[in-house]
């Protein structure tokens, strides 16, 4: 079977691709993800938050010791040069490391400041930069409007500085989610990936504090991506990938069937690591020769919105009786 695939203009042996994660962040660990059939990787994201957070750190010591102020653009340039430096190493060094593309990663929560970076980053030698996005919500002051305008405002940016391949990784939280997802797709974007999965606070009862929890995806979570990716194929400028809830080869051939150029597995890695993926690409390829399919191209889309014989189910959202 042949299980290759393109994303973002770039060929993959297949769509299997490693997501953003502590599995991706040093290049040995890169290179036993190639030898465990990876199409492709994305690194550990370069947090933007991390590099404000030091750097406010140092502006209030400074503060409190009498320096004089206007010295900090000094700080500002050595602390974002330290954080970035290790990042382009990382780059570079995987780069070296594997024949499989690099696809660097920036996880944004402002509107502004790290996109002076994306030209290093291309400089270093990625072959795609993925920006995951999301902007919690909670702000009273703004409307759903502004909100996206952020979005639309680093993306744009982005793509300005950058003539690498630039996808763009989502959350569902809009208030249009459809409409949002084809303007981003329409500002020349070369994918997008539904969906990222950010953090979510739980309550210890017994020390009456919160916590983090649900830090891996489980199987169901593929519902939400599925319909999304179901819903948009054929009607955006861009490629789609599919991510959180991908946990074996069905999972797979699913989002496949959706519409999905290729799909992020992470969390199935943590609890299985090495075997995976191989297990992933032999169901996929089993599969396909029960069911008498070359190529990806020969299923893909087949059970979407545009091609299904009843594409009224994808959008529905309530419960029929008879489902019950």
């Amino acid at each position: 079977m042949d299980l290759s695939t393109t994303y973002l203009g770039l060929p993959l042996k297949n769509p299997v691709i490693v997501g953003s994660s502590g599995l991706t962040d040093a290049p040995e660990k890169i290179k036993e993800w190639e030898k465990n059939d990876a199409g492709a990787v994305i690194l550990k994201s370069l947090f933007e938050e991390e590099i404000i957070f030091e750097y406010e750190e140092v502006l209030k010591e400074v503060k409190n010791t009498g320096y004089n102020m206007e010295q900090f653009d000094y700080y500002d340039f050595v602390l974002k040069k330290k954080k970035l430096d290790a990042y382009l190493a990382l780059i570079e060094e995987a780069k070296k490391a594997v024949s499989i593309p690099v696809i660097a990663s920036v996880n944004c929560v402002y509107s502004h400041e790290w996109t002076a970076f994306a030209d290093k980053i291309q400089d270093a030698g990625a072959d795609a930069i993925e920006l995951n996005m999301f902007f919690l919500p909670s702000d009273m002051t703004r409307t759903s409007r502004e909100m996206e305008e952020r979005y639309l405002k680093v993306i744009n940016a982005l793509t300005a500085r950058v003539s690498i391949p630039v996808s763009v990784k989502i959350s569902y939280h809009f208030s249009s989610l459809g409409q949002m997802i084809k303007t981003i797709s329409d500002t020349g974007v070369s994918g997008m990936v539904l969906f990222n999965r950010f953090f979510n606070p739980d309550i210890d009862i017994e020390r009456q504090e919160i916590k983090p929890s649900f830090v891996f995806s489980a199987p169901s979570d593929i519902a939400m991506p599925l319909r999304w990716i179901a819903l948009m194929y054929q009607r955006v400028n861009c490629d789609l990938a599919a991510s959180t809830g991908v946990h074996d080869g069905e999972a797979v051939i699913k989002q496949i069937l959706a519409g999905a150029q290729a799909v992020q597995v992470v969390s199935a890695l943590y609890k299985n690591r090495t075997g995976t993926i191989p297990a992933m690409l032999d169901r996929l390829s089993g599969w396909m020769g029960d069911k008498g399919y070359g190529a990806l191209s020969d299923f893909r889309g087949k059970l979407s919105h545009v091609e299904a014989e009843n594409p009224a189910i994808l959008e529905r959202v309530q419960f029929m009786k008879y489902y019950a």
